[in-house]
């Protein structure tokens, strides 16, 4: 029977902090204000697709004025709008709610993973260049609430902590349970895993309790090292579960696409594309007239538009209705399903919302010499899995 290590504060000069000030203001990046109980529960509710559990996340923030939220990625190539604007979103809400938000950069992890070939220089790169999309899209990092933490050099300063709790992750686990999580690597229970990827789960899940999350904050794709995690906890007795709040994974641009690839050019925007590639990747999507189930180009109204402008704006000649302000999806969907929104119009307005986001993020790769130099980089790399 595996026995509860205690749980300890990381001391602060082994915590390697990214925190970015200053960043450009957007709707999206609102300045903290004092909340109801209520208000912070619904504002964290928003992000999820799925909440496990309510009661928990409500017990939660009435007893910790400052939970810490963990959210992670691997430096994998160049970044798409959903893992862009999205984290930006959920990020900005999670601080909002009084959340003090780890992000882990998975470098070992993408390793492991064979992501860049396995090199963790290019991984390295990978992951600087992503946090400088994020500083321009407009995350609020000025609020020090945010830390990015390198996995390699927090496992490093921590070792004698870590890796126990992998161990025994590992211990209290068969590999075919192992082996179920694969998914979060973006690969299936079917596939030759190396021996290093049946290690993965083993260290995401043990990433949760090194880096004391009270919420796991990560796709629908995520879910099952998440839910892990909580199993672990009756394993070793351990009261407070991690909260698993588990976001939408937005489809690609083409039909049956179910989640973006930015190794698919026909499947995603990526966050530095320019103007005219957003408009005609916009305009090649699937988008059927009167059908919202399936759509992606209404899906990204409703998991981007809409959260970052709190409304959608068609600006069309009288003719074909005239101009007319959405501020829900179910408005929005109405007249779509009932034809009064013609896709043309949807399209349209869609790629104009998405380049408005897009614009600081594309200055600043332009501007900055530092960012500039990161983007030529990756474009070079090649991407692999």
């Amino acid at each position: 029977m595996a026995t509860e290590t205690p749980e300890q504060a990381p001391a602060a000069d082994g915590v390697q902090s990214l925190s970015i000030s200053e960043p450009p203001q957007s709707s999206s990046s609102n300045p903290t204000i004092q909340m109801s109980l209520e208000e912070k529960y619904q504002m964290l509710r928003s992000l999820a697709e799925e909440c496990i559990q309510e009661d928990e996340l409500r017990n939660l923030l009435a007893h910790k004025p400052e939970p810490i939220a963990y959210d992670g990625f691997e430096p994998s190539g160049r970044m798409h709008i959903a893992q862009g604007v999205m984290k930006t979103i959920n990020v900005n809400k999670m601080t909002s709610a009084g959340c003090r938000v780890k992000i882990w950069i998975a470098d070992w992890f993408a390793m492991l993973n064979n992501k860049m070939g396995g090199d963790l220089k290019k991984i390295e790169t990978v992951g600087r260049y992503m946090i400088e999309i994020w500083r321009a899209a407009g995350m609020n990092l000025d609020n020090g609430k945010v830390e990015f933490l390198w996995s390699s050099k927090e496992i490093n300063a921590k070792a004698d902590e870590y890796w126990p709790r992998v161990m025994d992750v590992a211990q209290n686990n068969n590999l075919k349970r192992i082996i179920r999580c694969s998914q979060i690597m973006g690969r299936n229970e079917q596939e030759d895993l190396t021996a290093a990827q049946i290690l993965y789960p083993c260290m995401q899940c043990a990433d949760i309790f090194f880096l004391k999350a009270d919420i796991c904050q990560l796709g629908m794709d995520q879910r099952k090292v998440n839910v892990l995690a909580r199993e672990y906890c009756d394993t070793i007795k351990k009261k407070n579960k991690p909260i698993i709040l588990s976001h939408h994974m937005l489809p690609g641009l083409q039909q049956g696409q179910e989640k973006m690839s930015k190794s698919d050019a026909s499947s995603s925007i990526l966050m530095e594309d320019e103007e005219a590639e957003v408009n005609l990747k916009i305009k090649k999507a699937y988008c059927p007239p009167n059908v919202v189930e399936g759509n992606p180009c209404m899906e990204y109204v409703k998991y981007l538009i809409l959260p970052w402008f709190n409304e959608f704006i068609v600006e069309r000649s009288e003719k074909n209705g005239g101009n007319k302000t959405f501020k829900s999806f179910e408005e929005l969907a109405a007249d779509y399903e009932s034809g009064e929104l013609h896709p043309a119009d949807l399209k349209s307005t869609l790629s104009k919302a998405l380049n408005k986001i897009l614009e600081p993020v594309r200055a600043h790769f332009k501007n900055d010499e530092t960012a500039k130099q990161l983007l030529q980089s990756v474009k070079k790399y090649r991407v692999t899995r």
